[in-house]
């Protein structure tokens, strides 16, 4: 059991991983599974005491690694990228009062709107919240999702495009997620998975795998050794290039979210250890 539980030591499970359970539930059986770390998305903290739900968080031995999610600034028209400029705000306040170090960003795109156009509005977006979350102690963290998400979700769509976008604000409140379910079909991966590290920008790394066939382009997520992903070999590469933090597993899953969830969360620690 020590071994195991040192070999966890730098595991993170979302809290979107497990849905059903709300965060309390999730917390104790994280805690009690010898996970180490936990990310909390934004809907599992409606109604409550934020402070309060970080300290509970932290008294059950849980590192809170990040808050998902903000992002989503492209839009025609400029009252809305203002509007979601101050929610990007208020989640940076959020993390804050989480004691999250990092708000994970899904930077969002406009339909009809050229790529182009929507990161431009990503990168002003992220520009006009870095005063803020440098004095909340917060890093804004892009994370470059699937080019299948690019007409709406996210202008952002490879390792490059965000290592320029970084590389471009050049703040020390900025940084890089990088989703090996996202990025692991780029044939650039290993260039600018080392360019991100030379720059110091990776700051968050997610796992899980690719089903084949998969049955929904968002929900049908496997756990890590179900799929095509090699994990082992882009975890190599990343911790080559200096990243030392959590490895976190976000499954979105319609099938494991209508199974018992204390048997998926000991197929999660086994398929972390034995698979990524």
């Amino acid at each position: 059991m020590a071994k195991e539980l040192a070999d966890l030591s730098r595991l993170c499970v979302h809290t979107i991983t497990t849905k059903p359970w709300p965060i309390e539930k999730a917390a104790k059986e994280f805690s009690a599974a010898g996970i180490a770390g936990i990310t909390v998305w934004r809907d599992a903290l409606s109604g409550r005491d934020i402070a309060a739900t970080g300290r509970m968080l932290r008294d059950l031995n849980l590192e809170v690694v990040s808050l998902c999610r903000g992002g989503f600034f492209p839009s025609l028209d400029k009252k809305s990228r203002q509007s979601a400029i101050d929610d990007n705000l208020k989640a940076i306040d959020e993390a804050a009062a989480l004691g999250a170090p990092m708000v994970v960003l899904v930077c969002g795109a406009v339909p009809g709107q050229s790529l182009i156009k929507s990161r431009e509005q990503i990168q002003e977006g992220i520009v006009a919240c870095i005063g803020h979350a440098a004095a909340a102690g917060v890093k804004l963290t892009i994370e470059p999702l699937h080019p299948m998400y690019a007409d709406d979700r996210s202008a952002v769509n490879t390792l490059k495009q965000a290592n320029d976008m970084a590389e471009a604000i050049n703040s020390p409140s900025v940084g890089i997620a990088l989703d090996v379910y996202h990025l692991w079909w780029d044939p650039d991966l290993a260039s600018e998975i080392k360019r991100s590290g030379r720059n110091g920008n990776i700051s968050a790394f997610h796992i899980c795998d690719w089903k084949t066939p998969t049955t929904d382009l968002l929900n049908d997520r496997g756990l890590m050794g179900e799929g095509c992903i090699n994990i082992k070999e882009i975890r190599g590469w990343v911790e080559e290039d200096g990243f030392t933090g959590f490895n976190e597993v976000e499954i979105f899953s319609n099938s494991y979210w209508q199974q018992d969830q204390h048997l998926f969360l000991e197929k999660i620690k086994e398929g972390y250890l034995q698979n990524s």
